[in-house]
């Protein structure tokens, strides 16, 4: 995501102090793989005679029915959204059927199937979903009964789901999309636009548009289908697999084989221009630019190709299957956004905005947080990428730019130092400057220690080495160290990455 003032190019400029933020609060600690369970462990189901003689006639007959297990936890604990996510199952693929009517009173209707993996014995699970009004819940064909309670959407199956067994669940809903605004004031979830819609998911938008387990630690591939209106085209992840016209509607079908954080995941409806082509190495590019914005994005967009076969060169292989952006005229939502493939931008990005968003497809997309505590490893590595795009480009060095915010960063992105990148204070400081600019400040003091070569092999190595996963800090600072075995990276760690207010330098 880029919500942020330009870098620095002239340090005289000055801006209103942020307020102070609190110290940084204990948070608990977060799950270690997406199918660990969150919830606690199953118990131990005693035989069916235990139960018909400890609970009676009638309770046994509901034990000896099939009822047993424990039911999934509604949230993975995230630090900062505990509420996200889901446990006691593992998603592996999504597939929307979606329709959408803009308008004065716009209405979506949709069908997900959701194929999952149980991780312990579950007589019930939560999915994710706010607002929109469910019609029917079927778990592998049968009738399931559900209940609602705020964001969660309780599924009791008719039968209990053994451990490890794959099964799929199928949620009917419609109703009028919600708008969510997050505690730091963007608003993300499902933005109307002048001629459709934009949905956004960080860090919890995706749960307005579609059922789910919310939480990036839990990706999965997905299959979308979306009827609009005639005239209007829908933008998704992946590759575009049909689109049809029949009786004044259009479908379209996207794929995304690769595992995607639904975070990442966006659909936007509109009056767009498309174009294809390709990259120098063949991948394709899919440019989708409401035509408000078509001049002013054509020349920064048609440098795509370049800035891959950069960033390929710096970060490694590419992890997806095509690559692209999606342009609209929605000033209003004041974000670019890292989804998948293709990066939204809700007006015509700068060469920079396009050069992070399509760095988080490495850092972000691909190598995904493991929790909303380590934003730093998505934000962080996009602003640096900025960083060595311009010195590789005849731009200031990073060293340059790295000593601009150190002895004048306040003056262009106030509460630079008010908390440490691993650690934001809370939710409301996710996307705080500290975490993108002092994140950047980390990588550049890990360059100083190992030397440019060993950076650069870190950089691919560390893309490479959690391709298509998840990640948190201590993976990172202990891949670090791994890989430097000879260098003292105490500094770094204490300083830079978890220290309180402004390091000294050395």
């Amino acid at each position: 995501m880029v919500s942020r003032p330009p870098r620095i190019t002239d340090v005289s400029r000055s801006a209103p102090l942020a307020p102070t933020v609190p110290l940084v609060p204990t948070a608990p600690t977060a799950p270690t793989a997406p199918t660990a369970p969150t919830a606690p462990a199953a118990p131990t189901v005693p035989s069916v005679p235990a139960v018909c003689l400890a609970l009676g006639l009638t309770l046994a007959l509901t034990a000896c029915g099939g009822v047993h297990g424990a039911p999934g936890g509604s949230g993975v604990r995230d630090p900062y959204y505990p509420k996200a996510g889901n446990g006691g199952y593992d998603v592996t693929h999504y597939a929307l059927d979606l329709a959408y009517e803009p308008g004065p009173r716009p209405r979506l209707t949709g069908t997900a199937t959701l194929t999952a993996r149980a991780a312990w014995d579950l007589s019930a699970f939560d999915l994710d979903l706010k607002g929109l009004d469910v019609q029917g819940v079927t778990v592998d064909g049968r009738p399931a009964r559900f209940s609602r309670a705020g964001q969660e959407l309780t599924v009791r199956p008719h039968d209990a789901l053994d451990a490890h067994r794959t099964f799929r669940v199928t949620v009917r809903y419609s109703g009028a999309p919600e708008t969510l605004t997050d505690p730091d004031g963007t608003r993300e979830g499902w933005l109307p636009t002048a001629d459709g819609a934009l949905a956004l998911g960080e860090p919890t938008g995706s749960m307005t548009w579609f059922p789910g387990d919310h939480h990036p630690s839990d990706k999965a591939s997905y299959d979308l289908a979306v009827t609009v209106p005639k005239g209007l085209r829908a933008v998704s992840n992946g590759e575009l697999t049909g689109e049809s016209t029949s009786g004044g509607r259009t479908r379209f079908t996207w794929h995304t084989a690769e595992p995607m954080a639904s975070y990442v995941a966006t659909l936007a409806v509109g009056r767009y221009t498309v174009r294809r082509s390709t990259t120098r190495d063949g991948l394709p590019v899919y440019v989708a630019v409401d035509p408000a914005e078509a001049a002013a994005s054509r020349p920064v967009l048609a440098r795509i190709p370049e800035i891959m076969a950069w960033a390929q060169d710096a970060f490694g292989r590419y992890p997806f299957s095509s690559t692209g952006a999606i342009v609209d005229a929605a000033p209003q939502v004041g974000y670019a956004l890292e989804t998948q493939n293709r990066p939204v931008f809700p007006q015509a990005p700068d060469v920079g905005t396009l050069v992070h968003e399509l760095a988080h497809q490495w850092f972000g997309d691909s190598v995904t947080p493991r929790t909303w505590r380590d934003m730093w490893l998505n934000e962080g590595f996009a602003t640096y990428a900025e960083w060595l795009w311009e010195e590789d480009h005849g731009g200031p060095s990073a060293q340059r730019t790295f000593d601009a915010l150190y002895a004048h960063g306040e003056d262009e992105y106030p509460g630079l130092w008010d908390f440490p990148p691993a650690e934001p204070g809370d939710a409301a400081h996710l996307s705080g400057t500290p975490v993108y600019q002092r994140g950047a400040m980390v990588l550049h003091e890990i360059r100083r220690t190992v030397g440019d070569t060993a950076f650069r092999a870190l950089l691919r190595g560390w893309a490479a080495a959690h391709r298509h996963g998840n990640a948190d800090t201590a993976d990172f600072t202990a891949y670090v160290e791994k890989t430097a075995p000879r260098k003292d990276f105490t500094r770094v760690w204490d300083d830079w990455l978890y220290g309180q207010g402004r390091p000294d330098r050395p």
